[in-house]
């Protein structure tokens, strides 16, 4: 009971320093919460520090790191501090990489109904993006190890960590990754878009291959992702996936990322649907267009076609988004 006292006095006095942490007395504070045993008011106190950028307390945050991983489950369980520690220290460009590297390999099993989990998926993707921050040399490797992790949320994030180094070393393992396929979704998603970027006239024609995937969802994120490129060149492209797809959710999809494209040649595509095109196209032109409400400019162009098709439904449609988007 006394225990729990504590660490809830510790979180309260916390409470009270957030809103001015960075005095002598507040950092005081911190710097002895960082060196207590409680995780979760480590936690609170690391992430105190990152908002503020206090980078007189990385010695302490450093030190309370190790601690942590020192029987890992108890004194630190969850990752909760661990996880705060690390993304504190990749916001205040902390630059030694050994504590990055124990990070991005650290496993951490807990129990769990009906077995264990690894907690630290997570702190694994963090420490990803700090080694790629400070162009740690053999970054690429450790990256294609966690593109092979067992958790999703890592591969996730490894994928993501590849893209953010625009090092074009990354091209050949997301290449493999693709290919290979992923059960997780999401990392299908983050390696078309990490492609886009890394090498985008190079990758195009491989992403495009998957608009044809027989797996509808992976179709999807090869659309989205090709939308969100803002490539000119895939406009052609998505506009002849669309043209022969007659699955019509992959179609609406398909209208939504050529408007992804932001381009005029997808603006006048999309308002030609709407102005001449099938009922269910326009509807769906209307539909992808409408992300871009705030731009009025781009919306009375779309009110003029629907006018123009003179079709009351249609009108009252854009109205009503109008009135609700």
């Amino acid at each position: 009971m006394a225990k729990s006292h504590k660490k809830e006095e510790i979180l309260s006095i916390l409470s009270q320093i957030q809103e001015n942490p960075t005095t002598e007395e507040a950092i005081a504070i911190l710097r002895q919460v960082l060196n207590s045993k409680y995780s979760v008011a480590i936690a609170r106190a690391a992430k105190i520090a990152g908002k503020f950028a206090i980078v007189e307390l990385i010695p302490d945050l450093v030190a309370a790191f190790a601690r942590m991983m020192v029987n890992p489950t108890v004194t630190d369980g969850g990752c909760l501090a661990k996880k705060e520690i690390a993304q504190t220290l990749y916001y205040l460009e902390y630059s030694d990489e050994s504590l990055f590297l124990k990070g991005i390999r650290h496993v951490q099993m807990e129990p769990v109904w009906g077995g264990k989990e690894d907690t630290a998926a997570h702190l694994r993707g963090i420490c990803a993006l700090g080694l790629v921050r400070m162009n740690y040399a053999d970054v690429m490797n450790e990256l294609a190890d966690l593109l092979a992790d067992p958790r999703s949320e890592a591969r996730v994030a490894a994928a993501k960590a590849i893209a953010y180094s625009t090092n074009p070393q990354g091209v050949p393992l997301l290449r493999l990754k693709v290919h290979l396929g992923d059960p997780a979704p999401q990392v299908l998603s983050e390696c078309f878009t990490g492609l886009l970027q890394l090498a985008p006239q190079k990758s195009l024609p491989l992403v495009a291959s998957f608009l044809f995937a027989p797996e509808e969802q992976v179709c999807e994120l090869a659309a989205l992702a090709l939308g969100e490129s803002r490539l000119d060149a895939a406009f052609a492209t998505l506009k002849n996936w669309w043209e022969q797809t007659k699955n019509v959710e992959l179609s609406r999809t398909g209208l939504l990322a050529i408007a992804m494209l932001r381009n005029e040649q997808a603006f006048e595509f999309l308002i030609s649907l709407i102005t001449e095109g099938k009922h269910v196209d326009a509807q769906n032109a209307i539909a992808a267009l409408s992300i871009y409400q705030n731009d009025l400019e781009l919306w009375k162009r779309v009110r003029q076609a629907v006018e123009q098709r003179g079709d009351i439904r249609l009108l009252q449609e854009i109205d009503g988004k109008i009135l609700t988007g």
